[in-house]
C-alpha cells in the first residue's frame, strides 16, 4: 500500500537541500524525516516534468501537487503520425515487403515518427485486434487443401548434375492430421 503524501512545503525543502546545499540524498532524508527512496522518487518526479530549484513563482503547492502526481496521460506530449495500419498490413502480403522497408518509407514521410522497434511493436499490438481464423466446416479426409509454399528452389540431378527449379507445395487433408508435401519440377 502506498505511502502517503508528503505536504508541498517538504517536497520544497527537499529541492532546497537538493539544488541550493547540494546535499546527498542521506542527509536530505535525515533532515526532511523521511526515506531515502522517497527523495530520491520526488527528486525523479520534479525531473520529469523539469522542475529545480528555486520552484518558480507561478507555481503554487496545489499546481506543484497537481504536476507532480497527474494521472497518467493527463499531461499529454506531442503525438506522433500513427501509421495507416491497414496498408502496412495489405503491403506486407506483397512479395518481397519487409517492416523494415515499409517503416523507411514511413520514416521518409515523417522524419519525427516512431522508432523501427516501436513500429513493429505498434503493428503487433495492432494486428493481435484482428481474427485471423476462418472456420471451415467439412468431414474427416473428405477435402485436400493444397498450397503454394512461395519461390523455387534449385535441384540437382544426381547423375548429370543439371540444376532444374522446382515448385513447392503443401498439402493437408482436412481433419487427419496429414501432412502431404510434393514438388512440381520444371
Amino acid at each position: 500500500m502506498p505511502g502517503e503524501r508528503l505536504s508541498m512545503r517538504k517536497v520544497r525543502e527537499v529541492l532546497r537541500l537538493k539544488y541550493a546545499c547540494g546535499a546527498s540524498m542521506r542527509t536530505i532524508a535525515r533532515s526532511v524525516g523521511i526515506g531515502r527512496t522517497t527523495v530520491a522518487e520526488y527528486l525523479r518526479r520534479t525531473s520529469v516534468i523539469g522542475i529545480t530549484w528555486p520552484v518558480p513563482a507561478e507555481i503554487d503547492d496545489a499546481e506543484l501537487e497537481r504536476r507532480l502526481f497527474a494521472p497518467a496521460g493527463f499531461n499529454k506530449a506531442p503525438s506522433r503520425a500513427m501509421p495507416d495500419w491497414q496498408h502496412v498490413h495489405a503491403e506486407l502480403r506483397r512479395r518481397g515487403v519487409t517492416l523494415l522497408l515499409l517503416w523507411e518509407e514511413y520514416r521518409a514521410d515523417h522524419a519525427e515518427g516512431y522508432g523501427y522497434s516501436r513500429f513493429c511493436d505498434l503493428y503487433i499490438e495492432w494486428r493481435r485486434g484482428l481474427s485471423a481464423t476462418m472456420r471451415q466446416t467439412h468431414v474427416a479426409g473428405e477435402k485436400l487443401f493444397v498450397d503454394y509454399a512461395g519461390d523455387t528452389v534449385p535441384v540437382f540431378d544426381a547423375g548429370s548434375g543439371e540444376e532444374r527449379q522446382a515448385h513447392v507445395f503443401v498439402a493437408v487433408l482436412g481433419a487427419s492430421n496429414l501432412h502431404l508435401r510434393g514438388s512440381s519440377l520444371e
